[in-house]
């Protein structure tokens, strides 16, 4: 039996088995994920908890507010969700040809080549690693304050981190559809909390009443707009990540464009109405203000005066909780992404395997655990400052991993909208396929700009000096990613054009190579 990610044999080897679909076992491990564990709720539910709602409506929009200045919030995220809606376009069409975990690198390699997809694929193995393990940073921090508040117990930030990394590693060796019912749990419980501060909010305004101000284009003037549609495109982190569940879902040409659309809508309106109820609850004249004077205290500032104390206290402990679910739905999309690396030759074959009864990608997971413990002791070691002094460096995990990861995805879709409009041209689908194709062109155009402005303003989302090394040190993370996986791509072009012509291929290059043996 061959054991390499594009050959499999119906034969059985030491050890080994024919599999479903002529796709090889190996001491009780497949070359395959198990296909319908997912439907659309679960898989809704795992995309979902990515955006960590309250996360973004507690960190990431005061954040927006105080340092940009920009009062027209809510008017960018609906902006966002129409340049988003453009981008699902095309990449919802792809969808129906591509079934592959390895997502956007296998859309890449199928437009673009195997080089390119072989760097895109390095690209999203780093932007969804640094992604949840910046998390674990905020997580630590806010359990470790709790238990100050409310145990009066102090532990330093490392041990919940810590924790937490091992409770996530855990439930990633588990069935996908037992990590959504967890992710589910949890996400509607905080959606619930958000909408009734909305609706607080709206019932009872700040000193400007129902005002609309935020959705006036008025409100989108200065030099701070760029930047702020940099922070406000991190809160979408996620939508894009159904097709990484293709494999385990019975209808994926159906379920995944289902999915895809249903969750940037809702992302979209949820996060512009909440935004909005922001500035109602403080008055658009004064949110700003507000929000430089509460920071990241802001959400529980006003819910504190609405709904008392003891909201405030369950909302504080469903933010931990929130996060607690985005670090295990990009734990989750970082073992499929290195699984089906390993199932194509571009990280040992070892990851290309799943493991045991559950049909997990156990090695992928593995390895993002390791990671994500070796990074928090690394920040733990370096942290010699109380956790309350803004250069700790467990908020520097935070905010350096949320941004080096956001680049990443944004430069993802970005190349993923060009190898969308190359595919259906290369197919001889230009015609048929005209109208995805200039979705597929002006999201790609609106997603470089975004990342341009992300790269030209790095120092100011990740609060450094405009002369610090940081600010081309941390997206050199992206470029270094990038640069790698285009290396590797070339040397297997050239000394295994093999394994390079099936990259992106997933579950089909089983499938050719089983027709190719039952024709011999």
């Amino acid at each position: 039996m061959t054991t390499g990610s594009s050959r499999t044999s119906t034969s059985t080897g030491a050890g080994g088995a024919p599999g479903a679909d002529g796709i090889s076992t190996f001491k009780g491990e497949e070359r395959a994920l198990r296909a319908d564990r997912l439907g659309t709720s679960g898989l809704l539910l795992s995309v979902l908890a990515a955006t960590g709602p309250i996360m973004v409506v507690a960190g990431v929009m005061p954040t927006t507010f105080a340092v940009m200045g920009i009062v027209g919030q809510p008017l960018l995220f609906v902006i966002l969700g129409v340049v988003l809606v453009l981008f699902g376009i095309g990449y919802a069409e792809m969808s129906r040809h591509v079934h592959n975990a390895g997502a956007f690198y296998a859309y890449i390699s199928r437009g673009l080549g195997g080089t390119a997809g072989a760097s895109a694929s390095f690209v999203a193995l780093a932007a969804y690693s640094v992604l949840q393990v910046g998390i674990y940073g905020i997580f630590g921090f806010e359990v470790a304050g709790l238990l100050a508040t409310y145990a009066e117990t102090e532990i330093a930030w490392w041990i919940p981190a810590l924790t937490a990394v091992a409770v996530v590693g855990a439930l990633g060796w588990l069935k996908i559809d037992v990590n959504a019912r967890v992710l589910g749990v949890l996400l509607l419980i905080e959606l619930a909390l958000v909408v009734i501060f909305d609706i607080a909010a709206v019932t009872d305004p700040g000193p400007q009443g129902l005002s609309l101000a935020a959705f006036d284009p008025g409100t989108l003037t200065g030099a701070g707009v760029g930047t702020a549609l940099c922070f406000c495109i991190a809160a979408f982190t996620g939508f894009e990540q159904a097709p990484v569940y293709a494999e385990e879902t019975s209808r994926p040409h159906i379920l995944v464009p289902r999915v895809m659309f249903l969750a940037v809508g809702f992302v979209a309106v949820f996060f512009a109405l909440s935004s909005w109820a922001i500035t109602v609850a403080t008055g658009p004249d004064h949110v700003v203000g507000t929000a430089r004077e509460q920071s990241a205290g802001l959400l529980f500032f006003l819910t504190e005066s609405r709904l008392g104390g003891t909201f405030t206290d369950v909302l504080h402990v469903l933010f931990v909780t929130g996060m607690f679910a985005a670090l295990l739905s990009f734990h989750n999309v970082v073992a499929r992404y290195a699984f089906a690396m390993g199932r194509e030759g571009l990280l040992p074959r070892a990851f290309g395997r799943t493991t045991g009864a559950s049909g997990a990608p156990g090695t992928g997971s593995l390895l993002q655990t390791v990671i994500s413990a070796l990074v928090v002791i690394a920040f733990a070691i370096a942290d010699d400052k109380p956790a309350g002094d803004p250069t700790a460096p467990v908020l520097h995990l935070f905010t350096w991993g949320g941004n080096v990861g956001a680049l990443g995805v944004i430069l993802l879709m970005a190349t993923a909208s060009l190898s969308v409009v190359v595919f259906f041209a290369r197919r001889g689908a230009a015609g048929a396929q005209a109208w995805r194709l200039v979705t597929s062109t002006l999201a790609g155009l609106a997603l470089l700009v975004i990342a341009g402005y992300t790269v030209k303003d790095f120092d100011v989302l990740v609060g450094t000096g405009p002369g610090s090394a940081l600010s081309w040190v941390l997206p050199g993370i992206i470029a270094a990613a990038a640069l790698a996986g285009a290396v590797l791509g070339l040397v297997l072009r050239s000394r295994a054009p093999g394994t390079h012509a099936r990259i992106g291929l997933g579950n089909e290059a089983f499938r050719l190579d089983k027709a190719a043996e039952d024709e011999s």
